[in-house]
Protein backbone atom coordinates (compact mmCIF):
# COMPACT_ATOMS: atom_id res chain seq x y z
CA UNK A 1 0.00 0.00 0.00
CA UNK A 2 1.23 3.71 -0.80
CA UNK A 3 -0.47 6.55 0.70
CA UNK A 4 -0.54 10.53 -0.81
CA UNK A 5 -0.99 11.58 3.00
CA UNK A 6 2.36 13.71 3.20
CA UNK A 7 1.40 15.28 -0.33
CA UNK A 8 -1.48 16.24 0.67
CA UNK A 9 -1.20 17.44 4.10
CA UNK A 10 1.64 19.55 2.40
CA UNK A 11 -1.05 21.22 -0.03
CA UNK A 12 -3.23 21.87 3.42
CA UNK A 13 -0.40 23.43 5.49
CA UNK A 14 -0.93 20.90 7.96
CA UNK A 15 1.74 19.15 10.09
CA UNK A 16 1.53 15.57 11.10
CA UNK A 17 0.30 16.99 14.70
CA UNK A 18 -2.08 19.24 12.85
CA UNK A 19 -3.30 15.82 11.24
CA UNK A 20 -3.08 13.31 14.17
CA UNK A 21 -5.24 16.02 16.44
CA UNK A 22 -7.95 16.56 13.96
CA UNK A 23 -8.03 13.09 13.61
CA UNK A 24 -7.95 11.90 17.41
CA UNK A 25 -4.37 9.81 17.04
CA UNK A 26 -0.79 9.86 17.85
CA UNK A 27 1.52 11.80 15.37
CA UNK A 28 3.35 8.73 15.23
CA UNK A 29 0.42 6.72 13.89
CA UNK A 30 0.71 9.53 11.03
CA UNK A 31 4.17 9.10 10.35
CA UNK A 32 3.36 5.15 10.42
CA UNK A 33 0.29 5.92 7.89
CA UNK A 34 2.86 7.89 5.35
CA UNK A 35 5.74 5.42 5.43
CA UNK A 36 3.47 2.50 4.75
CA UNK A 37 4.57 1.05 8.01
CA UNK A 38 0.69 0.57 9.41
CA UNK A 39 -2.89 -0.20 7.85
CA UNK A 40 -5.66 1.94 8.99
CA UNK A 41 -8.97 0.78 10.08
CA UNK A 42 -11.89 1.86 7.88
CA UNK A 43 -12.92 4.53 10.39
CA UNK A 44 -9.34 5.95 10.39
CA UNK A 45 -9.27 6.17 6.79
CA UNK A 46 -12.68 7.97 6.35
CA UNK A 47 -11.45 10.46 9.37
CA UNK A 48 -8.66 11.28 7.64
CA UNK A 49 -10.51 11.65 3.80
CA UNK A 50 -12.52 13.92 5.35
CA UNK A 51 -9.89 16.21 6.40
CA UNK A 52 -7.96 16.19 3.70
CA UNK A 53 -10.98 16.81 1.34
CA UNK A 54 -9.94 13.76 -0.68
CA UNK A 55 -11.61 10.03 -1.20
CA UNK A 56 -10.09 6.91 0.63
CA UNK A 57 -9.26 5.72 -2.51
CA UNK A 58 -7.17 9.10 -3.71
CA UNK A 59 -5.50 9.00 -0.59
CA UNK A 60 -4.80 4.64 0.08
CA UNK A 61 -3.07 3.24 -2.97
CA UNK A 62 -3.38 -0.58 -3.15
CA UNK A 63 -1.53 -3.04 -5.27
CA UNK A 64 -4.25 -5.15 -6.55
CA UNK A 65 -1.35 -8.10 -6.26
CA UNK A 66 -1.07 -7.62 -3.01
CA UNK A 67 -4.63 -7.59 -2.40
CA UNK A 68 -4.76 -10.86 -3.62
CA UNK A 69 -2.26 -12.33 -1.24
CA UNK A 70 -3.68 -10.89 1.41
CA UNK A 71 -7.40 -12.73 0.99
Amino acid sequence: MQTRIKELRARHNLTQEDLANAVWVRRETITFLEKWKYNPSLKLAKQISLVLWESIDEIFIFDEEELKKES
